[in-house]
């Protein structure tokens, strides 16, 4: 299959509305989550289909387009990826739906920035400025508003607000890992073995239940739709529009998950945590709109 070709039809559509597609799905995976183990799937057997059925495709991907995979040191690096930014960002992030809402866990998630601010200082001795002190204040800041405001349909606990942080932390890594790979490696077969490992590394954890119709339809969409095609559409769409841009309008991906967690499940975080949340939304496009950073390439 020829890649350029392939990419055409893609062309077709404007960069930014890609762009907004990916915010959208990405929104979408704590309500398609929420909805799943609603179902009676575990938080756990949630997160492990997601890595294996998106990891499928990934691989197909791979395949198609014929995408050397990571070998030697770097599929050890990537596998050691796959733990971290599959296994505990996935297990955690669909845990933090479980305890606080699905509308808490997209807001924590973007804590993300702040996190990579911080290890490029303590890994790499990268420059603390005036901009990264601002926003990484802001989101404690606005941590610490959404653990006081609460609201209906909302638990913020120790438990909410620590397995949204582990997520954030463990996206993180998705800037600090591409930042190394994903210019050396079409990243669908970074993916294809990331995924799997993940999927692989939760299974000791995942007890299988009976599934329903509606059961497996969501966790395909979760999938297919919000794994999978986000990445695309995202990655197609940053191909043509500058990192800015693009970083601001994924920044809709809360405000998204926010709205249809009020309108699904009656999730209507109070003004003191929505406050918070603006906060946290705020630092995080303070650090994206850099023009040296990038919006994480994938959720």
């Amino acid at each position: 299959m020829n890649v350029q070709a392939a990419a055409a039809p893609r062309a077709l559509i404007p960069a930014p509305l890609l762009i907004l597609t990916a915010a959208v799905l990405w929104g979408l995976l704590g309500i398609l989550g929420k909805q799943a183990q609603a179902a009676g799937i575990a938080p756990l057997e949630v997160a492990f289909w997601r890595a294996a059925l998106a990891g499928g495709l990934y691989a197909l991907h791979a395949a198609v387009i014929r995408a050397p995979l990571p070998r030697g040191r770097d599929l050890l690096v990537t596998a050691a990826f796959g733990v971290a930014g599959v296994s505990v960002f996935y297990g955690s992030y669909q845990l933090a739906v479980r305890a606080g809402g699905a509308s808490l866990a997209s807001v924590l998630l973007y804590t993300a920035p702040a996190f990579v601010a911080l290890i490029g200082w303590a890994a790499w001795r990268e420059r603390l400025g005036r901009r990264e002190a601002l926003a990484i204040g802001g989101t404690l800041g606005g941590i610490g508003l959404i653990s006081l405001g609460g609201g209906q349909g909302v638990t913020v606990s120790p438990a909410a607000l620590g397995l949204g942080l582990t997520a954030g932390f463990t996206y993180s890594l998705y800037y600090i890992y591409g930042r190394a790979f994903f210019d050396r490696y079409a990243p669908p077969a970074l993916l294809a073995v990331a995924l799997p490992v993940g999927a692989a590394c939760l299974l000791p954890f995942v007890t299988f239940s009976a599934k329903t119709t509606p059961a497996w339809g969501s966790l395909i969409a979760l999938s297919f739709f919000s794994t999978y095609l986000a990445y695309l559409a995202y990655s197609a769409g940053l191909r043509r529009l500058n990192a800015t841009r693009a970083s601001v309008i994924a920044s809709l991906e809360p405000v998204v998950a926010a709205g249809l967690a009020a309108l699904l499940f009656a999730e209507r975080p109070a003004p003191l945590a929505l406050l918070g949340a603006a906060l946290v939304i705020g630092a995080a496009l303070l650090l994206s709109l850099q023009p040296a950073e990038k919006h994480p390439p994938v959720e």
